[in-house]
C-alpha cells in the first residue's frame, strides 16, 4: 500500500509519521484491499483554538473509498480520531 502525507501549516516530523503509520496499520481488515492511503494534516490559526488542526484521511480501495476527517485542538488527538 502507498502512503500519501501531505501538509498544510505542519511541519512533518518523524515522530508524526510514525504515529500516522501506527494508525493506518491497525486497519488490518482492510490493509490486503487498500491501494493507498492519503493522508492530510492542517493547521489552520485563524479557527477557535480547539478546531486548529485537521486530519483527513482518504483509503482507496476497490469500489468506493473510505473518508475520514477530525478537527480537534491537537494534532496527535486529531489523528487518533
Amino acid at each position: 500500500m502507498n502512503l500519501i502525507l501531505s501538509t498544510h501549516n505542519v511541519t512533518l516530523t518523524k515522530a508524526i509519521e510514525d504515529h500516522i503509520i501506527s494508525r493506518i496499520n491497525k486497519l488490518e481488515h482492510l490493509h490486503r484491499y487498500a491501494i493507498n492511503s492519503r493522508v492530510t494534516l492542517e493547521r489552520d490559526q485563524t479557527k477557535a483554538p480547539e478546531r486548529q488542526f485537521s486530519c483527513s484521511m482518504r483509503l482507496s480501495l476497490p469500489g468506493p473509498d473510505l473518508f475520514a476527517e477530525d478537527v480537534e485542538s491537537d494534532l496527535y488527538t486529531a489523528i487518533d480520531l
